[in-house]
């Protein structure tokens, strides 16, 4: 009996070092980079992987674009692969805008935050649910939203984006940066 106790316990810690922390696994997450780290940031908890990197990449969901070599698309932000419902906090300060301007490829409830002091618009997209809403100010390390897969076909994560303020799609910013992503240890 009690090996059989050591042997279901030690299966049960395999098991768990094998999930992403933080998270359960998606079944639709497709990893569209080589990188396998993880990583911590102060906009989420635990320490996750990137699904999709800015810029050129060979996910399907972009049209072609004239920067990129053989067909591919670009993506204007930075997918944190983060299960459904996990919190999001604010890792800057700012104030909740208007979002309605961003479409439907963010889903129903993304976040847009204005930071006027480092003359940015940040956006977050596939949100659950919001607890900051326009007018509202936010401060470093407020609970903003939780994780959705809404508007994502590729399940559950944050779209992290960075734009000049006021600035459209067309003046995205490489947002890593702002995210503040440091590699788990």
């Amino acid at each position: 009996m009690r090996r059989l106790l050591v042997l279901l316990l030690t299966v049960v810690a395999l098991v768990a070092a094998s999930a992403p922390a933080g998270a359960d696994p998606d079944p639709r997450w497709v990893f569209y980079t080589k990188d396998t780290t993880r990583y911590t940031s102060p906009w989420f908890g635990n320490a996750h992987r990137i699904m999709i990197r800015y810029g050129c990449t060979p996910a399907p969901y972009y049209a072609p674009d004239p920067r990129c070599e053989h067909q591919r698309g670009f993506h204007h932000g930075i997918d944190i692969a983060i299960g459904c419902r996990n919190r999001l906090f604010a890792g800057v300060k700012g104030r909740v805008v208007d979002h309605s301007g961003l479409g439907a490829a963010y889903g129903t409830n993304p976040m847009l935050i204005r930071n006027r002091s480092l003359g940015v618009d940040i956006v977050i997209g596939h949100t659950r649910r919001v607890y900051a809403h326009p007018g509202d100010r936010i401060r470093k390390g407020d609970l903003i939203a939780r994780v959705s897969d809404n508007g994502a076909p590729d399940g559950c994560h944050l779209h992290f984006e960075v734009r000049a303020l006021g600035g459209g799609l067309s003046s995205a910013q490489f947002p890593r940066p702002l995210l503040g992503l440091r590699a788990a240890r």
